[in-house]
């Protein structure tokens, strides 16, 4: 029971904090993604250090390189499983548990709403998230002791992600919890989910069109956004929007002593409401490039000429799904919707492979119109669709100006001490941690 000089919501969080740290789900996940992290930072390290000059390669290979895309994007794809595979346990333990133990009935007799006590524990695993993000603070640490470099928009854009990504774990797996009556049924329904999530991102590579647009919203497609230093408001509150609902849905069903037709009522209003919500997400436009590299744009200068086509810009690609080049085009594309308001994308082709479409006449043909002009190219690099643009467009083209280059940051390193930190001082730090914690607790 809460004490009177104590709220109420602050009693809650620390007695959701002391049943995370009795948790051995949570130091299971703990001492995991030490290993997991260190793992793939030490070979992207090694990776990176042999494209460099390491070993005898080629000198300057390295010189395009940038450290988001060789060294932090596989770093903290290990805490994209931890959340994937580990994460959900940790959530469901907390939300079931008092389930389990009988707790919840006690606690349901006091008058606090229901999202509040789930909104604990969603703040709680937020703070679990935070404390095991460490393990990617050490690969920073240990990069920058290599005389690596550290571009602080770049990591924050991917620390977002990441964190957002489990955020909607936490949601999911406090919602099957809520919804079942076992936490072994929970941890199927969470795995049936996020096998889903994989199985819509493949349709959509088959497939295209609107099953490509309700792809783009999946955690693994949400996290790679992120990875690559691009920053999308529609992603965001999207994400946001599908975090509140889980967390919502289990604000729902946690409330045991509501009949469960009412239940069912109040989930289908939130299911329609979160429809409306998602939809209304979509139509956010706002873009960050946080890349050192601007991998996700072109030049200023490139952007600042886009940016004078006023008149609608379309292109017409006849390209199949699952095409190569459609993969390639679709990147510059990208980057032209970031610059250009008016800009429309039309795929047309007659399979999902196009392998018998190439004796076509037609097929590969990329056209481009813009104020009554239409131009033709075959061409996906990045200087081929930006001269077919300029062309229709009517826009002179900027002057080449190399300062606007990134030069990359090389580095022949090897990942000295990594393994002794990842795989000895961590594990044995969050044992050391777990018994000091029960026995005070005991």
């Amino acid at each position: 029971m809460p004490s009177p000089s104590r709220g109420a919501f602050a009693w809650v969080l620390d007695k959701e904090w002391r049943e995370l740290m009795a948790s051995k789900a949570w130091w299971i996940f703990l001492a995991l993604i030490g290993p997991l992290v260190g793992f793939s930072f030490i070979q992207a390290v090694r990776t990176y250090g042999e494209a460099s000059g390491v070993g005898g390669t080629a000198a300057g290979v390295g010189e395009a390189f940038s450290p988001l895309v060789g060294i932090w994007a596989p770093t903290f794809s290990a805490c994209e499983l931890a959340a994937a595979f580990l994460l959900p346990f940790v959530a469901i333990r907390l939300v079931s548990g008092d389930r389990q133990s009988g707790a919840l009935k006690i606690e349901l007799q006091h008058a606090m709403p229901s999202f509040v006590r789930v909104g604990a524990k969603g703040l709680v695993l937020a703070a679990g998230w935070i404390v095991a993000s460490a393990a990617p603070a050490c690969a920073m640490v240990l990069w920058k002791l290599y005389g690596g470099t550290l571009y602080a928009p770049e990591l924050m854009s991917v620390a977002v992600g990441h964190f957002l990504n489990a955020g909607l774990t936490i949601a999911l797996g406090a919602a099957t919890a809520a919804m079942t009556e076992h936490p072994s049924t929970a941890a199927i329904a969470t795995l049936g989910v996020t096998v889903g999530t994989w199985i819509l991102n493949f349709v959509a590579a088959v497939q295209g069109g609107w099953w490509e647009r309700a792809a783009a919203y999946t955690p693994t497609a949400m996290v790679a956004q992120f990875q690559h230093g691009l920053v999308r408001l529609d992603l965001v509150l999207a994400t946001a929007a599908l975090i509140a609902a889980g967390l919502a849905l289990a604000a729902v069903w946690i409330r045991i002593g509501v009949a469960t037709r009412r239940r069912i009522a109040e989930s289908v209003v939130l299911g329609g409401v979160l429809t409306v919500l998602i939809a209304a997400c979509t139509l956010a436009r706002g873009t960050w490039d946080t890349s050192e590299n601007r991998m996700n744009s072109f030049s200023e200068s490139e952007e600042a000429a886009l940016r004078q086509i006023r008149a609608p810009l379309r292109v017409e690609a006849h390209l199949a799904p699952e095409d190569p080049r459609r993969v390639d085009l679709d990147r510059q594309l990208a980057k032209v919707r970031r610059a250009v308001p008016k800009f429309k994308v039309d795929y047309i082709s007659a399979t999902s492979i196009g392998l018998f479409e190439q004796t076509s006449a037609h097929y590969g043909e990329i056209w481009y119109e813009a104020g009554g002009r239409r131009t033709m190219s075959r061409v996906i690099t990045a200087e081929g669709v930006l001269e077919s643009i300029f062309s229709v467009a009517g826009v002179a083209p900027p002057t080449e100006n190399e300062d606007e280059q990134f030069r990359g940051h090389p580095l022949a390193a090897t990942p000295t001490g990594a393994g002794y930190i990842f795989y000895g001082l961590w594990p044995a730090g969050v044992a050391a941690a777990a018994l000091f914690t029960r026995r005070k607790d005991s």
